[in-house]
C-alpha cells in the first residue's frame, strides 16, 4: 500500500497539474496541497468529496485515495 501523501501526489501528477492548479480545482490553497503531499496534513471530508469529483472528471482512480485516507483515519 502507498501512503496517502504519495497517492495524492501521484494523482496530481497523472493529471499533469501543478500544486497551484490542483489546489484551485479542489477549492483549497497550494500550501494545503503541499502539506498533504508531505504528510503534514490530511484532506477533510469536503476535500475528499472534491477529490472524488476531480478523479471522475479526469478519469483517474479514486479508490486508492479513499483506501489510504480511511487507513490514515484509523491510525488517529
Amino acid at each position: 500500500m502507498m501512503q496517502l501523501s504519495l497517492v495524492l501526489k501521484t494523482t496530481r501528477q497523472k493529471a499533469f497539474m501543478t500544486q497551484e492548479a490542483f489546489a484551485k480545482e479542489l477549492g483549497v490553497t497550494a500550501s494545503t496541497i503541499n502539506r498533504w503531499e508531505h504528510g503534514k496534513a490530511k484532506p477533510n471530508l469536503t476535500a475528499m468529496k472534491n477529490l472524488k469529483q476531480f478523479c471522475e472528471k479526469h478519469k483517474l482512480q479514486y479508490e486508492s485515495i479513499e483506501i489510504e485516507w480511511l487507513n490514515a483515519q484509523n491510525e488517529m
